[in-house]
């Protein structure tokens, strides 16, 4: 990672324009900058608060590990989840190296803990031989597995951990520590470089642990990992097979989420169980953690500055004008308070900080890349965004006043949504996760670490600190897609030199268990079995710990499944469990038996029905 610092976030004249403005504009100025210096202090403080080994708020969390929020009820929050900590340690990675070095202990533990956390067997599979444990979206914070039901797997997490790493690995190769890279961090980075480039073009659940499909955010981050992961292997002289699969990354991304009748970028494609809009600041998130300060705006992972993204942007922030009564009055144009998507009913669907943060980064992030280019080019895609913020707007091409203008408004509506956050932020500065959309209170989780990380990197952009990760240095798509993968299967390798245990690497052949099991909300389906991996028993409510994903439900077939690998060669005794919604247990009637294939031998899928009674 490359950070570029300079305090001309806007152009010259435009600070010397709105400096001679009228004295309530510079007030208003002013009072936003002493609130973003004040509540960044408070957020990085809000951060370490959350951080076990030593984090005020998170007692009894191991070091290293992130908590989600001290919250542990309405909503249990006191868990540490994969994406969550990544783009938290991205963050103090960022910070470590603009100066803090009072974070590097924390680094240290946090790199520590992930080493252990890979190894840790959990109901989306094992490290060895195939990775699957990797997809785990998250943990207790002892290091322990997790066994409620979930959104599994999350394939975004195993990609920003590496981002973090990698990141944070160009800091210690610029002060010589290339051996400690190579043999200490690499092997955890290469363990998630591996699943990326195995699994990337499988489905897995979205950033917001819902739906099921291909996700622009995962997309993105993940060809950011496998770039990033073949310039810091040719660094340290290594090889990156997985990381050949990016080109494919890109085209996948490239040419699958426009949706044109729209006029917007979709959140998710591939998708089975739900039915929304598309409509998603996934994709404002997805196009800040692509970001790259050197990138062209007609660069094909959709940059802030591109069309796409800006015509995006206009169509997400829309949908929440008319839907949040705190939003009412506020007319096309102006900032307001911006939530996840319309369709939102999670605490009864609010705006939340940190997706309100985004768009300002979001917008930030445009103007510094206009801004180097020297260039906005206005078309039809993205007119109507333009003519939001400057209704003289028409397509062409500026340079020099014009072009200083637009981007004086773009800031101006940057800053508005800052505002928004201010408006909103308690006396204390403490950032939940949501602001009731009816009354502008705190809503939801308390002191949620993404809330206190997404202003930071808000405030990093706003004061013209930049990253550039290599895009530039990216392989460009080809001209038609492959639907290619890298087979990663049985080079997943414990990181034993930054503490993370042997695993066991007896071998053991994949089985698909899938059963069609019809159910109401708050029931959920769980697999047993009379191996270690199925909780070693059937017909034993003890040994309920494997649930299963309920990804490819549709209206007229009812089917859970689950991927696992387990001992070669051994027949496997195994049942389904209902778990009512007050949480006992309904056994299936029927125990079976599958014969798990001999090593190297393939796949083996069972299907079955769940049937009750005796």
């Amino acid at each position: 990672m490359k950070v570029n610092s300079t305090t001309l976030v806007i152009p010259l004249a435009v600070l010397t324009a709105l400096a001679a403005g009228p004295p309530i504009l510079a007030q208003r100025q002013s009072s936003l900058d002493d609130f973003i210096s004040s509540e960044r202090d408070i957020a990085l403080q809000g951060v370490r608060n959350n951080i076990g080994g030593g984090g005020s708020l998170v007692p009894g969390a191991d070091p290293g590990i992130v908590v989600a929020s001290p919250s542990r009820e309405n909503p249990d929050y006191f868990f540490t989840w994969t994406r969550d900590s990544a783009l938290t340690l991205i963050m103090l990675v960022d910070e470590y190296t603009n100066g803090d070095g009072s974070l590097q202990n924390l680094i240290e533990d946090y790199i520590d803990s992930q080493a252990i956390l890979q190894t840790v067997t959990n109901p989306s599979g094992t490290l060895y031989p195939a990775g699957l444990g990797l997809g785990e979206p998250k943990f207790y914070t002892n290091k322990t597995r997790f066994d409620g039901t979930w959104g599994r797997p999350q394939r975004d997490g195993p990609a920003l951990r590496a981002i973090a790493l990698m990141e944070y690995s160009d800091s210690l190769l610029e002060s010589g520590e290339e051996d400690r890279v190579k043999n200490v961090i690499w092997p955890i980075i290469y363990n998630d470089l591996l699943y990326v480039g195995q699994y990337w073009n499988q489905t897995g659940y979205d950033l917001w642990e819902e739906v099921q499909g291909s996700s622009f955010f995962t997309i993105i981050t993940q060809h950011r990992a496998l770039v990033q992961g073949s310039i810091l292997a040719k660094e340290i002289a290594l090889d990156c097979a997985p990381c050949g699969q990016a080109p494919e990354v890109l085209c996948f991304l490239s040419s699958n989420f426009w949706n044109a009748t729209g006029g917007y970028l979709t959140a998710d494609i591939n998708v089975s169980n739900v039915n929304r809009s598309g409509i998603n600041t996934d994709q404002i998130l997805g196009s800040i953690h692509g970001f790259d300060i050197e990138a062209a705006c007609n660069a094909r992972n959709f940059q802030p500055c591109n069309s796409y993204s800006l015509a995006t942007l206009k169509v997400v922030v829309d949908s929440f004008r008319d839907i949040y009564p705190i939003n009412n009055g506020i007319p096309v144009g102006k900032p307001l308070a911006v939530g996840r998507y319309p369709e939102d009913t999670y605490f009864g669907g609010n705006p939340w900080y940190l997706t309100t943060l985004a768009v300002a980064e979001f917008l930030y992030d445009a103007v510094a890349q206009f801004e180097k280019a020297n260039l906005l080019t206005i078309d039809d895609i993205n007119l109507e965004f333009f003519k939001d913020i400057y209704p003289n707007a028409t397509t062409g091409t500026y340079r020099d006043n014009t072009l200083d203008n637009v981007l004086a408004s773009m800031t101006t509506y940057a800053d508005g949504f800052v505002s928004v956050v201010q408006q909103y932020t308690p006396p204390n500065g403490s950032l939940s996760e949501q602001i009731s959309k009816t009354t502008g209170e705190p809503l939801s989780a308390y002191d949620l670490t993404w809330s206190y990380a997404s202003f930071i990197t808000m405030a990093q952009r706003r004061d013209g600190e930049y990253v550039s990760w290599g895009y530039n240095e990216a392989e460009q798509p080809p001209a038609t897609c492959s639907a290619t993968s890298y087979n990663a299967t049985g080079q997943y390798t414990p990181a034993t030199a930054a503490g993370a245990p042997e695993v066991d690497k007896s071998c053991a052949s994949q089985v698909e268990f899938s059963v069609i099991a019809p159910t109401t909300f708050g029931q959920n389906v769980y697999l047993v079995g009379n191996t270690s991996l199925l909780g070693g028993a059937v017909n034993d409510p003890s040994a309920v710990i494997l649930p299963m994903n309920p990804g490819r439900i549709t209206p007229s077939r009812p089917e859970w499944f689950i991927d696992i690998y387990l001992p070669a060669g051994v027949p496997v005794e195994y049942q389904y469990v209902l778990q009512q919604s007050d949480g006992s247990f309904t056994f299936d009637r029927t125990t079976y038996v599958v014969d798990v294939s001999p090593c190297g031998g393939p796949l083996v899928r069972t299907q079955d029905t769940f049937e009750t009674g005796s």
